[in-house]
């Protein structure tokens, strides 16, 4: 007589591996469920290249804040919870390197950024248009915490013409807001980025009639994704990346820090 017992067992364990195997097929791939996910505060002259990047950059997710410069340094002294600061001003990085936000040695100057005139009408194509109207509203970011803002109060001083036009200035929270109020019409003319405007009719304000607004990032020191974070500045400093950045108005070169980042 045959043994039953013996029969079973067979059919038992194949049972069990096609279970096991089949619980194993429905799992997500183990690597998708670690990509981590970066918080980014980013300047508001890098909004542009928000899609962009999401869709090039495969190591993590990414979550913008985009806002001037300064208000995104406090944030982040203050313990917000980003993992990457791309700023438009390297004197910014060095105040959190400084107070041990961030470590020197990650600091990268990876673009400049440039100013720009846009006017919904067209008609104000430089400064010296600036003449023609005559109640000129003109938009710029808060020179006290936009480093857009300080461009082009440069700008205007360099031009002889920010005393005449200081009243009737509007300042914005940052370079993003400055070109809104012009494209609503709610003002004649904005100073804005060129990473906002290039593809839109914007005029480029002389490189010399400004300090420098160089694009700085780097990982911030108490974040918990620091290897993810490190490897969003390198792209940004890839071929890849820097097509990216060319691309969307911002200018690349070989820059480094110019400042003694040393904490």
């Amino acid at each position: 007589m045959v043994n039953m017992g013996c029969r079973i067992l067979p059919l038992l364990l194949a049972a069990f591996i096609s279970l096991d195997l089949t619980a194993w097929a429905q799992k997500p791939p183990k690597a998708a469920a670690e990509i981590p996910a970066l918080l980014v505060a980013a300047a508001s002259d890098m909004a542009p290249l928000e899609a962009p990047l999401k869709e090039a950059f495969k190591d993590a997710t990414l979550t913008f804040t985009f806002g001037a410069s300064g208000m995104l340094a406090r944030q982040i002294d203050a313990g917000a919870p980003f993992d990457v600061f791309l700023s438009a001003n390297e004197a910014l990085m060095q105040e959190l390197v400084s107070k041990g936000k961030v470590e020197s040695n990650d600091v990268q100057i990876f673009a400049t950024g440039r100013l720009a005139l846009w006017s919904k009408s067209g008609a104000i194509q430089n400064f010296d248009d600036f003449a023609k109207f005559q109640n000129l509203k003109i938009a710029i970011a808060n020179p006290q915490h936009a480093p857009y803002g300080l461009a082009a109060q440069q700008s205007l001083k360099r031009f002889g013409i920010w005393d005449r036009y200081q009243p009737s200035i509007v300042l914005a929270e940052n370079v993003r807001q400055a070109f809104q109020f012009a494209e609503s019409g709610n003002v004649d003319v904005a100073l804005t980025a060129w990473s906002l405007v290039h593809d839109k009719g914007g005029i480029l304000v002389p490189a010399e009639a400004h300090a420098p607004i160089r694009q700085v990032g780097a990982e911030i020191r108490r974040s918990k994704q620091r290897k993810a974070a490190r490897k969003l500045v390198e792209f940004l400093m890839s071929p890849e990346g820097r097509k990216l950045l060319t691309d969307h108005g911002l200018f690349v070169s070989a820059y480094r820090p110019s400042l003694n980042l040393k904490r």
